[in-house]
C-alpha cells in the first residue's frame, strides 16, 4: 500500500502526490518527485576510500616509514583505519544533526571536507600528515547515515528496497571510478613522462593527481546540491483545514516501524535494529579487511606470496569488479531479492564466500591471462556477495525504526560499523605483515593465514544471523 492511497477500497482524494514523513500530524508535506535524486552522492563518500587501495602500498613505501618491505602492510593498515576511526567518532552526531536540521546540510559539509582534506592527503610529505588528513576526513564525513534515510524518504514504502539498492549501486560506481582514478593516475610522472615531468608538482607529489581529480568531482557534486531537495519534514503552523488530511495520512502510516516515543535512546532497546546492526558491522569488518588485504597481497612480490601487480593492475581489477557489481545491482539483485527471504540471502552469500576466499592463496600458481581472468572473476563475486549482504542489512535497519529516528538509527549503525572498520584494516595490516614473515610455516603458511582469518570473520557473521542473536522484524522484503 502506497502513502497516497488507502487499503480495503478506500481512496484518499489528494490533489498532489505526498510522502508521509513520520507520525507528526498538523504539518503539510510538499511534493516530492525526485525519487532517485541524491542517491549518487554516496559515491563521493566512497571515492576517497576506493581510490586509495591501488596505490596505498606504494605511497607507504615512498614515505619511507617502513624499515623493511614486510612492514609496509603494518603501516598501510593504520592509514586505512584512521579514516574509519574518525568517522566512528562523529557518525552518530551527524545523524542527530541530520534529524534536527536536515539531510542536505550534512551532505554539503561532507563534500566540502572531501574537497579540502582529500587534496591535502595527496600533498602529504610525511606518514603522519597522511594519517592526520585521513582522520580529519573521517571526522567530517557524515554523509553515509543521512543519505540512507534520504533514499527511503524520496520514494514510497514498497520501493524502499530499490532505493537502498541504488545506494549500493552508487557504491559500485565508486568501485569503478575510484580504483581507476587511483590506479591509472597515481605516479603520473613515471607512467606518463611525456605529459608530467619529475620537477612538476605531480612529480614531487606522485599521489596528488588522483586525489585532485576526486576533489574536482566533489566540487561538481557540491554545486549540484543547489537543486537537491530537503526531505526532512519541517514543522510549520497548519490550518484547521489541513488537519483532516494529515489525520488521514497518519492513520495510513507505516505500522511496522518501531514507536519513537523513547527518542534516540530507544534505539538501543530496539532489538531488531540492534541485531541487524550487529550483522552489518561484522560483515563490514570482513569487507574492509578483505579490501585492505587484497590490494596489499596483489602488489606484493611473488616471493612473499603475492601477485606482483602494479597499481594499474590493481585499479583495473577493482574497476572491472565494480562494473560487474553495477550490472548485478541493476539486472540481477532485484529478482534475487524478490525470490529469497532477506536473511536467507545473507546466509547464502556468507556460505558461498567461504570457498571463494579459501581459493585466493592458490592463485599465485597462475600467470598471464589465466591469472587475470580468475582474479577478476573472484573479485567480482566477492563484491557481489558483500553488497547483497549490506543492502539487506540496510533494509532491515530502516524498516526497524520510524522516519523521525531513521537518520539517527543510520548514524548509530555507521558509528558502530566505522569502529569495526577502523579495527579491520589495522588488524589486517598487522596479520598481513606477520604472514609475509612465515612463508615456510607448516600450518597456514604465508597468505593462507590471512584468508583463513577473513573466513573466520565470515563464519562469526554467519552465526549471528541465527537465533538467539538475530531478531526478525515484522516487515517483509
Amino acid at each position: 500500500m502506497g502513502k497516497d492511497g488507502g487499503g480495503d477500497g478506500l481512496e484518499v482524494p489528494l490533489l498532489k502526490r505526498t510522502y508521509y514523513h513520520g507520525n507528526c500530524p498538523g504539518c503539510r508535506l510538499e511534493k516530492r518527485n525526485e525519487t532517485r535524486r541524491g542517491v549518487p552522492y554516496t559515491e563521493f563518500a566512497s571515492l576517497p576510500i576506493q581510490s586509495l587501495f591501488p596505490f596505498l602500498y606504494f605511497m607507504i613505501r615512498d614515505l619511507h616509514i617502513a624499515k623493511q618491505v614486510e612492514d609496509i602492510g603494518f603501516y598501510a593498515g593504520f592509514v586505512g583505519a584512521s579514516y574509519m576511526l574518525g568517522r566512528a567518532l562523529t557518525s552518530t552526531i551527524w545523524g542527530i544533526v541530520a534529524d534536527k536540521h536536515g539531510r542536505k546540510p550534512v551532505l554539503v559539509i561532507t563534500l566540502i571536507a572531501v574537497i579540502t582534506l582529500n587534496t591535502l592527503f595527496g600533498l602529504s610529505s610525511s606518514y603522519w600528515m597522511a594519517l592526520t588528513t585521513r582522520g580529519l576526513l573521517g571526522l567530517l564525513s557524515g554523509m553515509l547515515g543521512p543519505i540512507k534515510a534520504y533514499a527511503t524518504e524520496v520514494c514510497r514504502k514498497e520501493h524502499s528496497h530499490l532505493a537502498l539498492s541504488l545506494i549500493s549501486s552508487s557504491r559500485a560506481i565508486g568501485l569503478i571510478v575510484g580504483p581507476a582514478i587511483g590506479g591509472y593516475l597515481a605516479q603520473p610522472a613515471d607512467k606518463y613522462p611525456g605529459m608530467f615531468s619529475q620537477e612538476s608538482i605531480f612529480g614531487r607529489f606522485p599521489y596528488f593527481l588522483p586525489c585532485l581529480c576526486i576533489s574536482i568531482l566533489a566540487v561538481a557534486a557540491l554545486i549540484s546540491c543547489i537543486w537537491l531537495p530537503e526531505t526532512l519534514h519541517k514543522h510549520n503552523e497548519a490550518t484547521d483545514s489541513n488537519n483532516s488530511i494529515e489525520a488521514m495520512e497518519e492513520s495510513l502510516s507505516d505500522s511496522n516501524a518501531e514507536e519513537s516515543s523513547g527518542g534516540y535512546w530507544s534505539l538501543f532497546t530496539n532489538w531488531p535494529l540492534m541485531s541487524a546492526i550487529t550483522v552489518y558491522c561484522l560483515f563490514s569488518l570482513q569487507d574492509v579487511a578483505y579490501a585492505e588485504v587484497f590490494s596489499l597481497w596483489a602488489v606484493s612480490d611473488r616471493k612473499y606470496g603475492g601477485l606482483s601487480f602494479t597499481s594499474t593492475d590493481v585499479g583495473s581489477v577493482l574497476a572491472l569488479s565494480g562494473l560487474f557489481l553495477l550490472i548485478y545491482q541493476i539486472l540481477i539483485y532485484p529478482s534475487v531479492a524478490k525470490a529469497i527471504e532477506p536473511i536467507t540471502l545473507v546466509r547464502a552469500t556468507a556460505i558461498l564466500t567461504l570457498p571463494l576466499l579459501a581459493s585466493y592463496p592458490f592463485m599465485t600458481t597462475l600467470s598471464g591471462f589465466n591469472l587475470q581472468l580468475v582474479v577478476n572473476c573472484a573479485s567480482s563475486l566477492k563484491n557481489s556477495f558483500q553488497v547483497t549482504t549490506i543492502t539487506v542489512c540496510n533494509i532491515l535497519m530502516n524498516d526497524a525504526v520510524s522516519q523521525d529516528l531513521r537518520a539517527s538509527a543510520n548514524g548509530l549503525s555507521v558509528t558502530l560499523m566505522s569502529i569495526f572498520k577502523a579495527v579491520a584494516p589495522a588488524v589486517a595490516g598487522v596479520i598481513f605483515s606477520w604472514a609475509q614473515r612465515r612463508q615456510t610455516a607448516s600450518f597456514l603458511p604465508g597468505d593462507h593465514l590471512v584468508f583463513f582469518m577473513l573466513n573466520a570473520a565470515t563464519v562469526i557473521g554467519l552465526m549471528c544471523t541465527f537465533g538467539p542473536h538475530f531478531a526478525r522484524g515484522s516487515t517483509k522484503h
